[in-house]
Parts: structure tokens; sequence; C-alpha cells
């Protein structure tokens, strides 16, 4: 099954089954900022197709907001929980043993820019995966590391889904 399938699929479920949507919504969001899952999981262009279908259908945005900022928010708490508890061992542990490079990059990153790190890192694919888990890894404290994670997981929920939501009832305004 191709990624356009797998788009294409999880859409019209929701399409189909509107009562859904919520806990769909908080998996992807989950699972896109969960260290290990988000490596394996196209969730990123799958929110960004539910988006499109909340312009379309009418599916009230705010609770899919919620349920993404929530994901998101727990994804990376439990992320920087594991480096937090495991440290190094996590760079020996599948998927990331399969891309060390990952550790490496996120690690720089996480070094140069600290708590901000952490808010940026949420917006820029593989860094994703692995800033939170690193943060653990190096003890950030817990206080800066929530507000960052709580913060951009705020702003990336309301960005996954408001361009498809918002543009789409924008054009469907102006082309009436």
């Amino acid at each position: 099954m191709t990624l356009d399938n797998i788009i294409q699929v999880v859409v019209e479920f929701v399409r189909n089954h509107e009562h859904w949507a919520i806990p769909i919504v908080f998996f992807l969001a989950f699972g896109e900022s969960l260290a290990f899952l988000s490596l394996l999981l196209p969730a990123t262009v799958i929110l960004l197709g539910l988006g499109a279908l909340v312009g379309e259908s009418g599916i009230a945005f705010w609770p899919l907001w919620i349920a993404a900022s929530v994901g998101a928010f727990m994804g990376d708490w439990v992320s920087y929980w594991f480096g937090d508890r495991y440290q190094h061992q996590v760079e020996h542990m599948w998927p990331l043993s399969r891309h060390p490079h990952l550790m490496v990059r996120g690690h720089a990153f996480f070094e140069r820019w600290g708590t901000w790190g952490v808010f940026i890192g949420r917006f820029f694919g593989p860094l994703r995966a692995v800033v939170p888990l690193v943060a653990g890894i190096c003890g950030m404290p817990k206080r800066y590391f929530q507000l960052a994670n709580l913060l951009s997981a705020i702003l990336w929920g309301f960005a996954m889904l408001a361009p498809g939501a918002f543009g789409i009832q924008w054009l469907n305004g102006w082309l009436d």
C-alpha cells in the first residue's frame, strides 16, 4: 500500500465515520511526536489531509485541534521520559539503531538551541522524532521542557489542521 493509498483510506474512513475523527487525530499526532513511532508513521500528510476534510465537510475544527495538540504534547512527553529514563541505551534500540545520524543531528540541534530547540524541533520532520528524546537524555529540567512542549504542540496542532480547514472554507467563500 502506497502513502497516497494510506492517506486516502484514513481520510475516507473519517469522512464516513466522523465520530472517529478525534481519536484518530490524537493517535496520529501522538505517533508523529513519539520518538520511535514517528519514524514509521506518515502522520503529517494524513493530518494535513484531515484538515482539508474539516474544511470541506464541516467537521468541527476546534476539537480536532485540541486532539492534535494533546496528542503531540503526550508524544513528546513520553519521548522525553524515555530519554530521561533510558539515557544513551535508546541509541541502540530499533528503529533509532538503524538511523544513528538522527540522534547525532538531534543532539547537535538540542545543544545549540536548548529550550528553543524543543520548540523549534517540533516543526522539522526527523528532528521532531529525536529532540525530546535528546532533551531527556541531556537532563533538561522538566518544567522548561514541558513549557516548550506545550506551546509548540498547540501551535503545531493548529499548523497541521488549519491550512486545509480554513483554506478550503476561504476558497469556497471566495468562489461563491
